[in-house]
């Protein structure tokens, strides 16, 4: 099964995470499908690739609660391919 979920990266107390695809026996730092975004939480920026998302969204991946709400407030369900 394919999650979306976040991969911390960034340095010490300036954290930024990518949002990857990854097969749900890996570990958050393992090694991932895809990359299909990234979440800046101190600037609260998010850079998407909606196309890929869709793609895995489309195919059963399960998206974890933070990655959700990330998709729900960047308008990623609402849109049609």
């Amino acid at each position: 099964m394919v999650k979306l979920r976040l991969k911390r990266c960034g340095r010490k107390q300036r954290a930024i995470y990518r949002i990857v695809a990854v097969d749900v026996r890996s570990r958050r730092e393992g090694r991932d499908l895809r990359k299909v975004g990234f979440y800046d939480p101190i600037y609260n920026q998010t850079h998407l690739n909606v196309p890929a998302i869709l793609y895995f969204l489309e195919r059963g991946a399960q998206p974890t609660g933070t990655v959700h709400d990330i998709l729900k407030k960047a308008g990623v369900y609402g849109t049609k391919t």
